[in-house]
């Protein structure tokens, strides 16, 4: 099986994004605004970071309304294609129609979108660009430019504008993670404005964008400001009304230091999970039958921490939870597969609070239910595995022990790429994983010793969330 990694995994990226916001289209959750005047209607710019978390449906992140029968959108199809359209007199003329044959499917990575739209161009094909992390888009499954000095309706006075969901329905909501919002109202710029290679990867990052001319409709939505999560940051006042998005949905998961979540790529058995909040949350199944999903990042050294609250369990039998930690090369997607029923798969399960490996259970610690907080302490500097409960190691666990693994679940075995895991069983199971970016409202909150995470309880001395700053320096 091929490691799934973050795309952007370096030390130093220089200019750093500190947020995100978190969308998830079940919770019907978008910003809108309504432009005070029309702006430059042939001539503009759009850049964002985007990371998905869920695939195969209609998502409009960028859209108008549907007035005097026009609209415009961009949106990830059901064949996950990136689309950008605009028409007008109900669809009878087309604007601009582009279809990638790209497909953005990695639920694990940062994507950065740029669209230029200038239709005073003389060149038809440099009326409309597309760059994606960097690179200009040439390969399209549809490809429809705009005629010379066309006007499009996003940016007009008369249509509202909407991200995260199709402004004219209130249908086709974006599920996942947006950053560094900027539009440029007036001025046709390419990726370079927005982000730069790395010198040593070879990686796309993003750089400073303050300095930028936005025009008079433009603006800048960093996503930083708590209380105002529709700021604007461009110097305009160019704000947005925020829609059911609220603190929790200000996250720490940027393209400068990714976060690990649920991998919606690696999940095995007949229950699939219905994931939400970014693919950080289990909230529902689909039938009373075994299911499993996994971590987005691998490691095989370094020492991590992550949470995982319980915040629903079926009462008939409590025992359907293992959470724990498994060799990646030992998933099997074509089985019924749980997290800790292979020789190098370690689980901590429910009721009985009993360990696992291999499918054998003995003895361990207290059991968990809904409410409680079960924390995984990996040490794979000295192999070893420790669990949590509110706070409290089992079996008296000191992760800070080292190579005498005081109180540990497990010794594990070495030169393997783990990645944590998670199975359950009956509808009404319903958990969150934290890797130091939770869906939920933490009362405490406390970091790794690099400063990042927001936990509930303590990290252990030298441990680390799991991201791709403390991956590049740990991992």
């Amino acid at each position: 099986m091929p490691l799934i990694l973050p795309s952007n995994s370096i030390s130093d990226l220089g200019y750093e994004v500190d947020n995100s916001l978190r969308f998830d289209g079940a919770s019907n959750d978008y910003l809108s605004k309504t432009p005070a005047s029309d702006g430059n209607l042939t001539t503009m710019t759009f850049s964002l970071w985007i990371k998905r978390s869920k695939l195969g449906t209609d998502q409009k992140f960028i859209s108008t309304n549907y007035a005097s029968s026009s609209l415009f959108y961009m949106r990830f199809n059901t064949s996950d294609q990136l689309q950008l359209i605009g028409y007008s007199g109900g669809g009878a003329t087309l604007h601009v129609n582009k279809i990638t044959n790209r497909v953005f499917r990695d639920t694990s990575a940062w994507y950065h979108l740029v669209v230029t739209l200038d239709s005073t161009d003389a060149t038809a094909e440099d009326r409309c660009k597309i760059f994606i992390n960097g690179e200009i888009e040439t390969s399209f499954n549809a490809s429809s430019n705009p005629s010379l000095n066309r006007t499009f309706v996003w940016n007009k006075s008369s249509h509202v504008n909407g991200i995260g969901h199709y402004a004219y329905d209130g249908s086709s909501h974006f599920y996942g993670y947006m950053s560094e919002f900027c539009f440029i109202d007036g001025t046709a710029l390419d990726a370079t404005s927005f982000g730069e290679f790395d010198a040593d990867s070879g990686i796309w990052k993003p750089i400073d964008v303050s300095g930028l001319t936005f025009g008079t409709n433009g603006f800048y939505l960093p996503f930083e400001n708590s209380g105002a999560l529709g700021q604007d940051d461009s110097g305009n006042g160019n704000n947005w009304t925020v829609n059911n998005l609220t603190s929790i949905d200000q996250t720490t998961d940027t393209p400068t230091n990714n976060f690990a979540t649920f991998n919606r790529l690696i999940k095995t058995g007949n229950d699939i999970k219905t994931l939400a909040n970014g693919n950080t949350s289990i909230t529902a199944s689909s039938s009373s039958a075994w299911g499993t999903l996994y971590s987005t990042i691998p490691v095989n050294t370094g020492k991590w921490y992550c949470e995982i609250k319980i915040d629903g369990i079926n009462s008939g039998d409590p025992n359907n939870f293992i959470f724990g930690v498994k060799d990646i090369d030992q998933i099997n997607h074509s089985s019924n597969n749980q997290v800790a029923d292979t020789t190098n798969g370690y689980g901590y399960r429910g009721v009985t609070g009993k360990k696992e490996n291999n499918g054998t259970q003995t003895t361990y610690g207290n059991s968990y239910t809904t409410g409680d907080i079960v924390g995984i302490a990996l040490d794979l500097d000295n192999h070893k595995l420790y669990f949590s409960k509110n706070g409290t190691f089992q079996n008296s666990g000191d992760p800070t022990s080292g190579a005498t693994g005081t109180g540990s679940a497990f010794d594990l075995t070495t030169d393997k790429y783990y990645v944590f895991g998670t199975s359950s069983y009956y509808t009404q199971e319903q958990y969150s994983i934290n890797f130091g970016n939770p869906p939920y409202s933490i009362s405490s909150g406390n970091s790794d010793g690099n400063g990042y995470g927001n936990f509930e309880y303590a990290v252990p001395s030298g441990y680390y969330a799991l991201n791709t700053k403390n991956l590049a320096e740990y991992g």
